[in-house]
């Protein structure tokens, strides 16, 4: 007999839960043209929700609520969580490649290669979660009869405008960076190419991933960063994808952010010129620094 199919629907991912958006919006995702295809009619793929301010602001409170026991985690336990992200995503390998096949319109082998990429960084990333601490901290020479010691804490709410083009290695390595130091993250995601980052929410969400350290709000960047950038109680922005998405100023945004002394990391270039990040280079330390804090402690020294 013939049966009708079942239509995945694509939400938004806020508070480990997959709600609808609270406008009632969505819009349709098309394939991104590949090798003799490109002269074709593009090829519908589904409809994703079409993020509002208000889900943006129902993430950041979702955020605050989940960071300090995100933060409190032993690193070990943050680091196999990372970890469990990447097994998750090994099973759902087939799933992963042709979406992001689909979404940046890739050959099967260059899809296979970006999705093998995308989880080794979430290995990467759980190997540093108990190591960075002590890489960047440590005791320093003071004149005088005390110890100075400085640690790294994480910053706390970090905004993230994901990567446009790369939809899935790009993503994971703006998210896996912020959280594995215990903070939390609220993302908006490529317009053009969500549905890996919702198929990535669905990872996240069976991988111990306490609800609400990773929000994943697909739609404009350009209606929804602005007032991410001019939250007080997000502590700091990552403009990665700014230089790609249609309609950021990524200049403006900078100075909301000013506005409540949020700490902005920019994107690579300058103005116009700003480009994204070659994502396929080898990861460093430097997306992790960048949100966190140092905290210095004196004690006196004992005769």
């Amino acid at each position: 007999m013939s049966r009708v199919d079942v239509k995945k629907t694509y939400k938004l991912y806020i508070g480990g839960k997959f709600p609808r958006s609270e406008s009632g919006r969505s819009y349709e995702v098309y394939a991104a043209p590949s090798g003799r295809s490109r002269s074709a009619a593009p090829k519908f793929l589904a409809n994703a929700a079409l993020g509002s301010r208000k889900d943006a602001r129902d993430a950041v409170t979702a955020a605050r609520a989940a960071q300090p026991g995100w933060a409190s985690a032993t690193a070990y336990n943050r680091g196999q969580v990372l970890y469990r992200v990447a097994e998750v995503m090994e099973s759902r390998r087939p799933q992963l490649v042709q979406e992001v096949r689909d979404a940046e319109g890739l050959t099967p082998a260059a899809a296979e290669s970006v999705v093998s990429q995308a989880i080794d960084r979430w290995v990467w990333y759980a190997g540093w979660s108990d190591k960075y601490v002590q890489v960047l901290g440590g005791l320093n020479p003071v004149a005088g009869p005390y110890f100075n010691i400085s640690a790294s804490e994480p910053t706390g709410v970090v905004a993230v405008l994901a990567p446009q083009e790369s939809s899935l290695l790009g993503l994971v390595s703006v998210i896996a960076p912020v959280i594995v130091s215990g903070n939390a993250v609220v993302v908006v995601t490529s317009a053009e190419r969500p549905l890996p980052a919702i198929t990535l929410s669905e990872c996240l969400a069976t991988s111990d991933v306490p609800g609400g350290v990773v929000n994943i709000i697909t739609g404009k960047a350009a209606e929804i960063a602005p007032w991410l950038a001019s939250h007080r109680d997000v502590n700091a922005i990552d403009l990665a994808g700014a230089a790609g998405a249609d309609g950021v100023d990524w200049g403006a945004l900078e100075e909301a952010s000013a506005d409540n002394i949020k700490r902005v990391l920019r994107p690579a270039g300058d103005g116009a010129d700003a480009v994204e990040p070659d994502w396929t280079q080898t990861p460093d330390l430097s997306r992790l620094t960048a949100f966190l804090e140092t905290k210095t402690v004196w004690h006196p020294k004992g005769r």
